[in-house]
Protein backbone atom coordinates (compact mmCIF):
# COMPACT_ATOMS: atom_id res chain seq x y z
CA UNK A 1 0.00 0.00 0.00
CA UNK A 2 3.04 2.55 1.10
CA UNK A 3 4.66 2.17 -2.39
CA UNK A 4 1.23 2.64 -4.55
CA UNK A 5 0.61 5.68 -2.13
CA UNK A 6 4.22 6.77 -2.74
CA UNK A 7 3.79 6.05 -6.98
CA UNK A 8 0.52 8.13 -6.79
CA UNK A 9 2.28 10.72 -5.15
CA UNK A 10 5.47 10.78 -7.00
CA UNK A 11 6.34 13.91 -8.83
CA UNK A 12 9.39 14.04 -10.83
CA UNK A 13 9.96 17.46 -9.95
CA UNK A 14 10.73 16.60 -6.50
CA UNK A 15 14.54 15.40 -8.08
CA UNK A 16 14.91 11.98 -6.24
CA UNK A 17 14.63 8.80 -7.15
CA UNK A 18 11.00 6.98 -6.51
CA UNK A 19 12.65 4.35 -4.38
CA UNK A 20 14.23 7.10 -1.91
CA UNK A 21 10.57 8.45 -2.04
CA UNK A 22 8.73 5.63 -1.70
CA UNK A 23 10.56 4.30 1.32
CA UNK A 24 9.15 6.26 4.31
CA UNK A 25 5.78 5.13 2.65
CA UNK A 26 6.07 1.65 3.13
CA UNK A 27 8.10 2.39 6.16
CA UNK A 28 4.82 4.28 7.44
CA UNK A 29 2.12 1.59 6.06
CA UNK A 30 4.11 -0.71 7.78
CA UNK A 31 3.69 1.13 11.06
CA UNK A 32 0.28 1.84 10.59
CA UNK A 33 -0.74 -1.99 10.19
CA UNK A 34 1.03 -3.25 13.06
CA UNK A 35 -0.10 -0.19 15.28
CA UNK A 36 -4.13 -0.58 13.64
CA UNK A 37 -4.42 -3.98 13.24
CA UNK A 38 -3.84 -6.97 15.57
CA UNK A 39 -4.42 -10.40 14.53
CA UNK A 40 -8.35 -10.10 14.76
CA UNK A 41 -9.98 -7.37 13.05
CA UNK A 42 -11.55 -4.80 15.29
CA UNK A 43 -13.93 -1.66 14.38
CA UNK A 44 -12.14 1.46 15.55
CA UNK A 45 -15.30 2.32 17.48
CA UNK A 46 -15.13 -0.99 19.59
CA UNK A 47 -11.13 -0.28 19.93
CA UNK A 48 -12.29 2.80 21.18
CA UNK A 49 -14.61 1.95 23.33
CA UNK A 50 -11.83 -0.75 25.05
CA UNK A 51 -9.47 2.12 25.91
CA UNK A 52 -12.54 3.80 27.81
CA UNK A 53 -13.27 0.91 29.43
CA UNK A 54 -9.71 0.27 30.68
CA UNK A 55 -9.53 3.58 31.35
CA UNK A 56 -12.08 3.80 33.65
CA UNK A 57 -11.13 0.03 35.03
CA UNK A 58 -8.03 1.54 36.23
CA UNK A 59 -9.75 4.97 37.52
CA UNK A 60 -11.81 2.49 39.19
CA UNK A 61 -9.18 0.30 40.06
CA UNK A 62 -6.65 3.07 42.09
CA UNK A 63 -9.80 4.71 44.10
CA UNK A 64 -11.75 2.30 45.30
CA UNK A 65 -9.29 -0.89 45.09
CA UNK A 66 -11.94 -3.39 43.60
CA UNK A 67 -12.79 -4.48 39.62
CA UNK A 68 -15.79 -2.17 38.52
CA UNK A 69 -18.88 -4.34 37.36
CA UNK A 70 -20.09 -3.66 34.11
CA UNK A 71 -23.47 -2.67 35.36
CA UNK A 72 -21.33 0.73 36.49
CA UNK A 73 -19.23 0.47 33.53
CA UNK A 74 -23.00 0.89 31.76
CA UNK A 75 -23.64 3.41 33.78
CA UNK A 76 -20.94 5.64 33.60
CA UNK A 77 -20.63 5.17 29.74
CA UNK A 78 -24.20 4.91 28.67
CA UNK A 79 -23.33 2.13 26.58
CA UNK A 80 -25.23 -0.94 26.50
CA UNK A 81 -24.29 -4.26 28.54
CA UNK A 82 -23.77 -6.41 25.18
CA UNK A 83 -21.34 -3.70 23.74
CA UNK A 84 -19.06 -3.53 26.94
CA UNK A 85 -18.41 -6.85 26.92
CA UNK A 86 -18.24 -6.94 23.22
CA UNK A 87 -15.20 -4.13 23.70
CA UNK A 88 -13.75 -6.06 26.96
CA UNK A 89 -12.90 -9.66 24.34
CA UNK A 90 -12.41 -7.79 21.18
CA UNK A 91 -9.65 -5.77 22.96
CA UNK A 92 -8.30 -8.67 24.93
CA UNK A 93 -4.51 -10.18 23.87
CA UNK A 94 -4.68 -12.79 21.72
CA UNK A 95 -3.29 -16.04 23.57
CA UNK A 96 -1.83 -18.91 21.54
CA UNK A 97 -2.52 -22.62 22.39
CA UNK A 98 1.05 -23.22 22.31
CA UNK A 99 1.19 -20.50 25.42
CA UNK A 100 2.11 -21.84 29.04
CA UNK A 101 -1.32 -22.23 30.85
CA UNK A 102 0.21 -24.16 33.71
CA UNK A 103 3.38 -24.38 36.02
CA UNK A 104 4.44 -27.24 37.43
CA UNK A 105 5.27 -25.89 41.31
CA UNK A 106 7.73 -28.92 42.41
CA UNK A 107 9.92 -28.57 38.94
CA UNK A 108 8.81 -25.69 38.14
CA UNK A 109 8.21 -27.37 33.99
CA UNK A 110 5.38 -24.85 31.79
CA UNK A 111 3.06 -27.11 29.83
CA UNK A 112 1.06 -25.75 26.72
CA UNK A 113 -2.45 -25.76 26.48
CA UNK A 114 -1.77 -27.78 23.36
CA UNK A 115 -0.45 -30.10 25.35
CA UNK A 116 -3.16 -30.19 27.65
CA UNK A 117 -5.48 -31.61 25.03
CA UNK A 118 -2.81 -33.75 22.26
CA UNK A 119 -3.19 -37.49 22.93
CA UNK A 120 0.06 -39.61 21.25
CA UNK A 121 -2.47 -41.39 19.55
CA UNK A 122 -3.35 -40.82 16.01
CA UNK A 123 -6.76 -39.26 16.19
CA UNK A 124 -7.73 -39.77 12.32
CA UNK A 125 -6.70 -43.39 12.27
CA UNK A 126 -9.15 -44.37 15.22
CA UNK A 127 -11.91 -42.98 13.64
CA UNK A 128 -11.36 -44.45 10.19
CA UNK A 129 -11.28 -47.80 12.62
CA UNK A 130 -14.24 -46.83 14.07
CA UNK A 131 -16.08 -46.15 10.98
CA UNK A 132 -14.73 -49.24 9.24
CA UNK A 133 -16.07 -51.92 12.07
CA UNK A 134 -19.35 -49.69 12.19
CA UNK A 135 -19.79 -50.49 8.43
CA UNK A 136 -18.94 -54.41 9.14
CA UNK A 137 -21.46 -54.66 12.27
CA UNK A 138 -23.94 -52.94 10.21
CA UNK A 139 -23.72 -55.82 7.44
CA UNK A 140 -24.33 -58.30 9.55
CA UNK A 141 -27.91 -60.26 9.92
CA UNK A 142 -29.63 -59.56 13.08
CA UNK A 143 -28.21 -62.67 15.42
CA UNK A 144 -24.53 -62.15 14.26
CA UNK A 145 -24.78 -58.73 15.30
CA UNK A 146 -26.59 -59.45 18.44
CA UNK A 147 -24.11 -61.55 19.54
CA UNK A 148 -21.18 -59.05 18.79
CA UNK A 149 -22.60 -56.01 20.27
CA UNK A 150 -23.29 -58.53 23.50
CA UNK A 151 -19.83 -59.59 23.60
CA UNK A 152 -17.53 -56.94 22.59
CA UNK A 153 -19.89 -53.51 23.44
CA UNK A 154 -21.45 -54.58 26.77
CA UNK A 155 -18.93 -56.90 27.42
CA UNK A 156 -20.49 -59.99 28.33
CA UNK A 157 -19.28 -63.37 28.47
CA UNK A 158 -20.22 -66.08 25.71
CA UNK A 159 -22.28 -67.96 28.28
CA UNK A 160 -24.28 -64.64 29.02
CA UNK A 161 -24.62 -64.21 25.18
CA UNK A 162 -25.76 -67.38 25.22
CA UNK A 163 -28.77 -67.48 28.00
CA UNK A 164 -30.34 -64.15 26.31
CA UNK A 165 -30.17 -65.51 23.01
CA UNK A 166 -31.42 -69.24 23.68
CA UNK A 167 -28.47 -71.10 22.29
CA UNK A 168 -25.61 -72.63 23.93
CA UNK A 169 -22.41 -71.46 24.92
CA UNK A 170 -20.45 -73.29 22.01
CA UNK A 171 -22.90 -72.02 19.51
CA UNK A 172 -22.11 -68.54 20.61
CA UNK A 173 -18.61 -69.73 20.64
CA UNK A 174 -18.68 -71.08 16.69
CA UNK A 175 -20.83 -67.89 15.87
CA UNK A 176 -18.61 -65.37 17.25
CA UNK A 177 -15.37 -66.86 15.66
CA UNK A 178 -17.06 -67.19 12.43
CA UNK A 179 -18.17 -63.31 12.39
CA UNK A 180 -14.63 -62.14 13.52
CA UNK A 181 -13.39 -64.55 10.54
CA UNK A 182 -15.64 -63.11 7.99
CA UNK A 183 -15.11 -59.57 9.42
CA UNK A 184 -10.58 -60.07 9.11
CA UNK A 185 -11.82 -61.29 5.59
CA UNK A 186 -13.51 -58.15 4.27
CA UNK A 187 -10.50 -56.08 5.83
CA UNK A 188 -7.75 -57.78 4.01
CA UNK A 189 -9.44 -56.64 0.50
Amino acid sequence: MGFIKAIKRFDTNFEVKLSTYAVPYMIGEIKRYIRDDGPIKVSRSIKELGIKIRELQREYLNKKGKEIEIEEIHKELKVSKEDITLAIEATRNVESIESATYTNAKDGNSISLIEKISTEKDEEEIIANKLTINQLIDGLEKRDKEVIMLRFFKEKTQAQVAKILGITQVQVSRIERKILNNMKMKLSF
